[in-house]
């Protein structure tokens, strides 16, 4: 037994791979590298319902079903807007969700995130919600009903490389959520806001912000070095470094690294992160000779790239979520149409009756 369920496997599918000893990563028979340069976010969503809300679905097809989805949920905003304005945004967006039609179509689930999340931003600014524009994007169209104003187009494109690159994992916590929900035969809405629940944990998809702290306390600390040989001393976690599949280096994390650079040399703290990583390599390789190298995983690029294109730090889970919702949504569906009820065994360690 393993109660993290390590190497146990739970379900066939043809959604994505990933193989951690080769960092590799696969969505649709597809590699990472070509999924970001030649799909984008909304091909990659395309590839990943294909045959399970539509057939012969494409990158044009998503992209006009979730444009038109995003004016149907900037419509409902009356509905939660006002319960979720005085919550922490994380929770806000849950509440959107969770007030769904039951019967909402993949398209409408996915799209209420972007219109949730720029609408509890700008409140929160004093600001009255943008209505979205259809024509434009998913992540071209979230950032300018942020702003109030449309953004370059390297801001919308490292965006869109982001939540193509994060958008499915293999069966991660919130997917295999998502699948345990489905097997019930419960909505897509049910399964979409379990997963969205698993997700926030600080061990899954609320793990970009406190990398972001982390870098905070490192450019505080004033020697990096002393600061990092307390926390490895300590056996603290390092936020942003280490994965529990991808242990020889994360591909997405390369493909973010690219995005960020794209966006220029000057960008954010990219340059004051390499400083931390090398920090960072140097220091476990001293204090911890002949272990692996400790390697930048997806959470200190997505970290950094989402604070480069004007994200809010508390803002940070729920723009992941909108990459992961797409494969949530598609594992539930494929749980339903191949899957049975998922009902596991425990192995009873309490007392005995006398």
């Amino acid at each position: 037994m393993d109660s993290g369920l390590e190497g146990v496997i739970a379900a066939e599918t043809v959604l994505s791979h990933s193989d951690g000893e080769r960092g590799i990563l696969w969505v649709r028979g597809h590699a990472l590298p070509e999924l970001v340069a030649e799909h984008a976010y909304e091909g990659a969503v395309a590839l990943l319902w294909d045959g399970f809300a539509g057939n012969g679905l494409s990158r044009d097809i998503i992209r006009a079903e979730l444009g038109a989805a995003r004016e149907a949920a900037f419509a409902q905003l009356p509905d939660w807007l006002d319960a979720a304005a005085g919550r922490p945004l994380v929770e806000g967006v849950r509440l959107s969700l969770a007030f769904l039609r039951e019967d909402s179509r993949p398209a409408a689930i996915l799209a209420s995130l972007p219109v949730a999340i720029a609408a509890l931003i700008r409140v929160r600014q004093g600001a009255s919600p943008l209505p979205p524009d259809p024509s434009l994007g998913s992540a071209a169209d979230l950032l300018r009903m942020i702003r109030g104003e449309p953004v370059a187009e390297p801001m919308a494109e490292a965006l869109d490389a982001y939540w193509t690159s994060v958008i499915d994992n293999g069966l991660n916590t919130s997917a295999y959520t998502a699948r345990i929900i489905a097997s019930s035969r419960a909505s897509l809405v049910s399964a979409a806001l379990g997963a969205y629940c698993a997700f926030t944990g600080p061990l899954h998809g609320g793990a970009p912000g406190p990398t972001l702290d982390m870098l905070d306390e490192a450019a505080a600390s004033g020697d990096i070095d002393a600061w990092l040989e307390r926390k490895l001393a300590a056996g603290e976690r390092l936020m942003g470094f280490g994965h529990r599949v991808f242990r020889h280096g994360d591909p997405r994390a390369v493909e973010l690294r690219k995005a960020l650079q794209r966006l220029g040399p000057g960008t954010g703290r990219l340059a004051f992160a390499a400083e931390v990583e090398r920090h960072v390599r140097e220091v476990f390789a001293r204090l911890k000779p002949g272990r692996p190298a400790l390697k930048p995983n997806v959470e200190i690029n997505a970290a950094l790239l989402l604070d480069a294109v004007g994200i809010p730090r508390e803002a940070f889970t729920p723009v992941f979520a909108v990459a992961r919702c797409a494969g949530w949504l598609a594992h539930a569906m494929e749980q339903q149409k191949t899957g049975r009820l998922i009902r596991p065994s425990s192995a009873y360690i309490g007392p005995v009756p006398a």
